[in-house]
């Protein structure tokens, strides 16, 4: 369901009209999913390496960084 929510708010950074409240969304979004993403490292995943799962808290933290400009 979340990935549905990511398309649809990708497509409306789209247009201006929906461009503030797709970044919102994102921004909602991706701090919704960071406790997921933490627990993952912390218990790790089957098939992803730790230094991958890793990565990603980081990555999200930038990419909640990136949508905030469009805001």
């Amino acid at each position: 369901m979340a990935g549905a929510f990511e398309i649809l708010f990708g497509i409306c950074l789209l247009f201006p009209l929906t461009r503030q409240y797709a970044a919102f969304g994102i921004i909602i979004l991706l701090i919704a999913v960071f406790p997921a993403n933490l627990y993952m490292y912390q218990k790790g995943a089957k098939g992803i390496p730790k230094w991958a799962l890793l990565l990603r808290l980081p990555l999200q933290l930038a990419l909640i960084a990136w949508a905030y400009l469009y805001t």
